[in-house]
């Protein structure tokens, strides 16, 4: 049966992912929070009796390599089938291409490019990802230039940089890791503006159906997916 890993899984995209997931009590879920004190009373109410709560703060690299080891001890000699790069921050939506803070910028950039690029690295040099590993890198319509070209007043320039970089990661990871497990998949994905606290007022989309539809599109992902920026839909995304 399948193992999930799904980093940021306390709350928002990440909650809804665990959720879903556990209506299959055979799945194993690695559910990851920011810190060992993030309240998880709204995670465990949805997971099953095979999802184990780990702490990953993608943030920090000695997290994130303390993580992989306490990985390995979970599974007990099993393999990742489908890793979820979902955690990231969008923490000064208000900034603008002319008043970046270079500090700000380099939060988003660590947290939502080095953090992905990291645990994926640490977990294949661990020998922990199976090798027709699907690896989800949790992207925006944001991070597409073509989408963001067409939002006129631009929006969101920090988070909306840190996401196009994710999408450019995922292009190399798709080569790179395809070198060393030759059945790995590697996409974008976007998972709409959905209703959640980072999706902020004005989303549109309930939690439920991004989810399912990025869950239909992820369990339906083959060779040749590999490298693409796709939607909750499944319609693939233009970068």
């Amino acid at each position: 049966m399948p193992t999930y890993i799904v980093t940021g899984a306390n709350r928002g995209l990440g909650l809804e992912f665990v959720r879903q997931l556990a209506k299959d009590t055979s799945d194993t879920i690695i559910a990851t929070s920011r810190s060992s004190s993030t309240d998880h009373t709204d995670v465990k109410k949805v997971a099953s009796e095979k999802t184990h709560f780990l702490t990953c703060d993608t943030a920090s690299l000695n997290s994130i390599k303390s993580f992989v080891g306490e990985v390995k001890s979970a599974l007990s000699g099993s393999k990742i089938d489908y890793l979820i790069n979902n955690a990231g921050i969008n923490t000064v939506p208000e900034q603008t291409a002319l008043s970046i803070n270079p500090s700000d910028l380099d939060e988003q950039i660590r947290v939502n490019v080095i953090g992905p690029a990291k645990t994926t690295q640490f977990l294949l040099e661990a020998g922990l990802l199976a090798d027709n590993v699907r690896i989800v890198n949790m992207s925006s319509g944001l991070g597409s230039m073509a989408v963001s070209l067409s939002i006129t007043p631009r929006k969101c320039a920090t988070y909306s940089i840190s996401k196009a970089a994710l999408c450019a990661l995922s292009v190399q990871q798709s080569g790179e890791v395809r070198e060393k497990l030759k059945g790995a998949v590697v996409v974008a994905m976007d998972p709409g503006w959905v209703k959640t606290r980072m999706g902020g007022e004005g989303a549109v989309l309930e939690p439920e159906e991004s989810i399912g539809g990025m869950l239909r599109c992820i369990h339906g992902l083959e060779e040749k997916s590999n490298g693409k920026f796709f939607t909750y839909t499944g319609a693939e995304v233009p970068w």
